[in-house]
Order: C-alpha cells, then sequence, then structure tokens
C-alpha cells in the first residue's frame, strides 16, 4: 500500500502528520470510462442471460456456442481496455514517484499486476 505524509507548517506550530493511502485516494485509471464500462457490461449481461435462455429452449448447440463466442470476445474487449487503463494510469502513475526506490519498486508492483492480468487472461 502507498501513503504519503502530509504536514501543513502554520506560523505558530506544526499540524500533526497526517497519513494518506494513495493507493485509493486517486480515481482509478478506469474512471473517466466508467460510463463506457457499465453500459457494455450490462450488453453482455443481457448476451449472457439470452445464452442461457437459449439453453432452457434447447436450442441447437452450435447456436449456443456462437453466443458464447461472442459474449466471450465482448469480455475480452472490455478486459483490454481496461489493462491498458491500468498501464496508462497507474504504471504511469508509479513512475512519478519522486523517491528513485519506491519509484522502481512501485513500478515493479504496477507491472506485475498488468502481467498477472494477462496471464489470467490468456489461460
Amino acid at each position: 500500500m502507498s501513503h504519503a505524509d502530509l504536514s501543513i507548517s502554520q506560523p505558530g506550530g506544526n499540524f500533526p502528520t497526517i497519513e494518506v493511502d494513495l493507493e485509493h485516494a486517486a480515481p482509478h485509471g478506469y474512471t473517466s470510462n466508467k460510463d463506457a464500462y457499465l453500459r457494455r457490461l450490462k450488453r453482455i449481461e443481457g448476451q449472457v442471460r439470452g445464452i442461457a435462455r437459449m439453453v432452457e429452449e434447447d436450442k441447437y448447440c452450435i447456436d449456443i456456442l456462437t453466443q458464447v463466442a461472442a459474449a466471450t470476445k465482448a469480455l475480452h474487449a472490455v478486459s483490454l481496455g481496461l489493462v491498458e487503463e491500468h498501464i496508462g494510469h497507474c504504471v504511469v502513475g508509479a513512475a512519478s514517484e519522486p523517491n528513485p526506490e519506491a519509484r522502481a519498486e512501485q513500478i515493479d508492483a504496477k507491472v506485475k499486476e498488468a502481467t498477472d492480468a494477462i496471464g489470467r487472461l490468456l489461460r
């Protein structure tokens, strides 16, 4: 977890140091596109419900598999968008850390998160 100490100095004394959790203080990289992601996910949810209905109605297996492939492709598109947002926001944000040692550590951690996520997507 990334933290920063915030000290405020004023004439007549210092206020206590406040610890800020930077990992959760800043918006996530996808925040500016959150509505678009939610619309896409709701559309995918509708596709999956349609697939369930096809199974309930004993539709042809190849038709069901075609719809499963379409839903899977749509989820992959959302996943790739989120990976791109992570790299563009979280990894780049880690690179802006002023302390060189902490910067290298944070970049490594964020790149590992992205690599692990990509690995899960490929399984």
